[in-house]
């Protein structure tokens, strides 16, 4: 497997598994090394379906995914309108994993490229900064997100706030507000203390825990 930076954190899986409980499908839209397979372990006996832009990081993948499919979130073409009973992913969260310069020390890096092994994709998340151009891509894959997922499905988000010039930076408040806008409905809010690095800028004041939002989506 070719290493990925930013997979699920364990202790989220058989959280993910018991919210997904009835449901024939899940898709994982970010699906990155295909991590959230390991449902299965926990009573998941739907299809888990993963897209992913980077090829690599799927053809490596050590994980009991049922389908892949290579490609940007925000054009699924492959899938049919309404067709998902769920969508269980982890968008990026625009902190400094999205570093993508070519390190000219031999410093740590806990990046996206510098673990796949060269430049990503120009419409991979992995390599945008927190800003206008993140916060545009991520509302174009809500959209569609909107047009695969049925009516009443569930949509769960794995997201996190950072720390940028020691400022929190309201991550899941924005996800929570672009998801809404297209007809999701939170229900749930989990907050869940996990360990961060600790090196790297901000390695003092990083935010303490992570967010699993739970949607159900009204068309």
């Amino acid at each position: 497997m070719i290493k990925h930076p930013a997979t699920y954190t364990n202790s989220f899986i058989p959280i993910f598994a018991e919210l997904l409980i009835g449901c024939d499908n899940v898709l994982d839209i970010f699906g990155g090394v295909g991590k959230l397979a390991l449902i299965k372990e926990y009573g998941f006996t739907g299809k888990v379906i993963c897209n992913e832009l980077e090829r690599e990081w799927a053809e490596t993948s050590p994980y009991n995914v049922d389908e892949w499919h290579i490609g940007d979130a925000a054009n699924m073409d492959w899938a049919e309108s309404n067709s998902f009973d769920a969508i269980c992913t982890s968008p990026t969260y625009g902190n400094r994993m999205a570093d993508h310069h070519n390190a000219k020390d031999g410093s740590k890096r806990v990046t996206y490229k510098h673990f796949l092994g060269r430049d990503l994709n120009e419409a991979n998340t992995g390599r945008m900064q927190w800003g206008d151009k993140y916060r545009e891509k991520h509302f174009e894959v809500y959209k569609e997100c909107s047009r695969v997922l049925k009516n009443g499905g569930l949509m769960i988000v794995n997201v996190s706030d950072h720390i940028r010039k020691g400022q929190v930076v309201n991550v899941v408040d924005w996800h929570k507000e672009a998801l809404t806008n297209f007809g999701m409905k939170l229900t749930e809010e989990i907050k869940i203390e996990t360990p961060r690095m600790g090196f790297g800028q901000n390695a003092k004041s990083r935010v303490q825990h992570e967010c699993i939002l739970v949607f159900k989506y009204y068309a």
